[in-house]
């Protein structure tokens, strides 16, 4: 299993729509950066992933997982793009900040920090953990 991070504008495509979307789950369309399609390219079903509200909020709010493998993006006109289907697994108990993340030593090399522009990226194990427990506690701030 590999760990993810997605990133969505919650005023597009919140955590809550996610979760809404149920067993099914939800096309994750729309990505047109090369780097992150490559990224959906690699996520197989199982994996997980973080849901992360950008542009309003900043912060990790919830986990998805993959149900199904890399596919055409039906959005994308040119074909050359591809999308995954996700399912709801869970909300956070406490949103974790992009704050908060930047101040974590253990956590700031993450692709989030460093290439913020970028939509779908690999988190490591590690991390993984450390933000789930961050999710589990009240960060200060």
């Amino acid at each position: 299993m590999k760990y993810w991070l997605l990133k969505s504008e919650p005023d597009v495509w919140s955590i809550e729509q996610q979760k809404k979307a149920g067993i099914k789950g939800a096309t994750w369309d729309g990505v047109r950066n090369y780097q992150a399609a490559n990224n959906l390219k690699k996520m197989e079903v199982g994996d997980k992933c973080f849901f992360y509200h950008s542009n309003i909020g900043k912060e990790i709010v919830g986990i998805v997982e993959v149900i199904k493998n890399a596919f055409l993006d039906k959005t994308d006109k040119k074909k050359r793009f591809v999308a995954v289907q996700v399912r709801f697994v869970e909300k956070l108990e406490y949103p974790v900040s992009l704050e908060n993340i930047k101040k974590n030593n253990e956590i700031c090399h993450l692709p989030l920090i460093k290439q913020s522009r970028l939509s779908v990226m690999p988190i490591d194990y590690k991390s993984w953990k450390i933000i789930i427990k961050m999710g589990r506690m009240r960060q200060g701030g």
